[in-house]
C-alpha cells in the first residue's frame, strides 16, 4: 500500500480486522512488499471548510475539493459514533507515492496475511505514533499485572515447577521399561522417556532462560545450566543471547529475530518438514560446540563439561540400567528417545513467526503492534502443551508481551490478553497445526526459500 499522491484529496481513518484464514492478518493500514507496484489512491470524503478559511472565489462551499484548494492540504472526518464526539483531522500534505521495499529485488508471490479486507482501524483513543503503542502496552500491562498479584504461588510457579518435577521422577520408570522384551512395554519405555526428555529441555530451558522458573536469580542460573546444557545438550550463554535478547528483542526483525536461523534453502520442503527433524539430537551438539568458539575460556569449558556430562549420563544408564549390550543399540535408543517430539518441535518454531508480517530494524512500529502482528496461538494440544509449555503452544502471543510469566500464568491472563487486542481492534493470531502445516507445505519456496518482505505500518513508524 503507498502513501496518496499529492493529487489526491485524503484518506479516510482506516478501520480493520484480523484475519484467521492461515492464520495470518489483514490491515488496510499495513503495507508490505509482497504486491510490488503503485497502488491506486484510496477515495476520500473531504469535510466542508472551516468559518476561518476562505474559500476561493467560483467554489462553492460544500463543494467537494473546496477546503483542499484552500489549505493546501487534504482533510478527513471520522464519522461519529455512539459515546465518541466527532472531530475533524487535518493532515500534513502527503508524500508523493512510492513503491514499499521489498526484502530482495525478485518479485515475492502473494501473501495470504495481505488479503482485501476492511481496513484497520488504530486503537480507539490512542493517539499515533510511538506514544500511542506506549501508552497502549502500559496499559496492557496494568492489567496483568494486577492478575499476576492477585495468584497464589502454586499459580505463579508452583504448577510448571511439579510437572518438571513429575518429569524427573518418571525417568527411572521409563528406564527399566527398556529393559522388558515386551514390544508394547519397551515401545512404554521409549514414550515416556521421550516426553519427559523434551519436557526438561524444551519447557524446562524454555522457563528458566526467561527466569520465570523461580524468583531467585541464583535458583534460575543453576536451573538454566541443567536444562540447557546437561539436559538438551546446548550452550546456555548463546541459548539465552539467540533467544531472550534476539528474538524477543526483535521479534520478527528481519535479519535479527527473523527466526531465520530455522530455515534451510538447500533442503526442499519434504525433505525439511519430513526428515531433517530427525537431525535434531545430533545437530544441536554440533552447533553448541561451535558457538563455544567465540565465548571466553572458562564458560566454554564449563559448557563442555555439562554437556559431556549429560551425553554421557544417558548413554551410561543405558547400559547399565536398562540393559543394552551394545554401544550402537544404546546410542540408537539415545536418538530415538531425543527425537520423538522433533517434528512438532521444529514445526511450531517456524508456524508462530514466519509467513507473519517481517520488519526492517530502521521502521519497526511500536512493541504492541509489533507482538500482535508477528506472532501466532496455535490451540490447545494436552501433550505439547505439557512437553513444550503453554508459552509455546497455545499462549505465545501472551508469551511474547510477557516473557517473564511462566506458562499456567501465560494461560491465565490469555483471556485479558485477547480481550484488550480485540477491544483496541488489534490483531490476535490463531490457526490449528494441520493448517498452517498445509499451508507451508503448499508455500515453502516463499517461506522458507526467498527473502521475506518487509512490512510498513504507514503512520505508526
Amino acid at each position: 500500500m503507498l502513501r496518496p499522491t499529492p493529487g489526491a484529496a485524503g484518506t479516510r481513518r482506516p478501520r480493520g480486522r484480523c484475519l484467521r484464514s492461515g492464520g495470518q492478518v489483514a490491515l488496510g493500514w499495513l503495507s508490505t512488499g509482497s504486491r510490488p507496484g503503485v497502488l491506486p489512491a484510496p477515495r476520500i470524503r473531504p469535510a466542508p471548510p472551516p468559518r476561518d478559511v476562505p474559500v476561493p472565489r467560483g467554489a462553492r462551499p460544500g463543494r467537494r475539493g473546496a477546503q483542499q484548494e484552500a489549505l493546501g492540504c487534504p482533510a478527513r472526518t471520522v464519522t461519529p459514533r455512539a459515546g465518541v464526539p466527532s472531530r475533524r483531522v487535518t493532515p500534513p500534505p502527503p508524500a508523493p507515492a512510492r513503491a514499499v521495499r521489498l526484502g530482495a529485488p525478485h518479485a515475492v508471490p502473494d501473501s495470504s496475511w495481505v488479503a482485501a479486507a476492511e481496513p484497520m482501524e488504530p486503537a480507539r483513543g490512542a493517539p499515533r505514533g510511538d506514544g500511542g503503542g506506549e501508552a497502549l502496552l502500559a496499559e496492557l500491562e496494568a492489567l496483568v499485572r494486577d492478575v499476576e498479584r492477585a495468584s497464589s504461588w502454586w499459580e505463579r510457579h508452583g504448577v510448571d515447577c511439579a510437572i518438571l518435577a513429575l518429569s524427573l521422577l518418571s525417568l527411572p520408570a521409563g528406564f527399566l521399561c527398556l529393559r522388558s522384551e515386551n514390544v508394547v512395554v519397551l515401545g512404554l519405555g521409549i514414550t515416556i522417556l521421550g516426553v519427559c526428555h523434551y519436557t526438561l529441555t524444551v519447557k524446562g530451558s524454555h522457563l528458566a532462560t526467561h527466569g520465570a522458573l523461580t524468583e531467585s536469580k541464583r535458583w534460575n542460573k543453576i536451573w538454566e545450566l541443567f536444562f540447557v546444557e546437561v539436559c538438551s545438550a546446548f550452550s546456555a550463554e548463546y541459548a539465552k543471547y539467540g533467544h531472550v535478547k534476539m528474538h524477543h528483542g526483535y521479534t520478527n526483525v528481519l535479519g535479527l529475530g527473523d527466526s531465520s536461523t530455522w530455515r534451510l534453502p538447500c533442503l526442499n520442503r519434504y525433505v525439511y518438514m519430513f526428515l531433517a527433524p530427525l537431525l535434531i539430537p545430533i545437530i544441536t551438539p554440533l552447533v553448541a560446540v561451535e558457538r563455544l568458539r567465540k565465548v571466553e575460556l572458562r564458560l566454554a569449558a564449563r559448557s563442555l563439561g555439562l554437556i559431556f556430562l549429560g551425553l554421557y549420563a544417558h548413554y551410561w544408564v543405558l547400559l547399565n540400567v536398562s540393559g543394552f549390550r551394545s554401544p550402537g543399540s544404546a546410542l540408537l535408543c539415545m536418538l530415538t528417545t531425543r527425537s520423538l517430539l522433533a517434528h512438532p518441535y521444529l514445526h511450531v518454531n517456524i508456524f508462530q513467526h514466519i509467513g507473519l508480517p517481517m520488519f526492517s530494524r530502521d521502521k519497526k512500529p511500536p512493541r504492541i503492534h509489533m507482538m500482535s502482528l508477528g506472532v501466532l496461538n496455535l490451540p490447545r494440544l494436552p501433550v505439547l502443551d505439557w512437553a513444550f509449555g503453554h508459552s509455546i503452544i497455545s499462549c505465545h502471543v501472551e508469551h511474547h508481551f510477557f516473557p517473564r510469566l511462566s506458562d499456567n500464568m501465560c494461560l491465565k491472563v490469555k483471556p485479558v490478553v485477547s480481550q484488550y487486542l480485540h477491544e483496541k481492534q488489534l490483531p490476535y493470531n490463531e490457526d490449528s497445526y494441520l493448517a498452517r502445516f498445509r499451508l507451508f507445505l503448499s508455500r515453502y519456496e516463499e517461506f522458507m526459500v526467498q527473502t521475506p518482505p518487509i512490512t510498513e505500518l504507514v503512520g505508526l513508524q
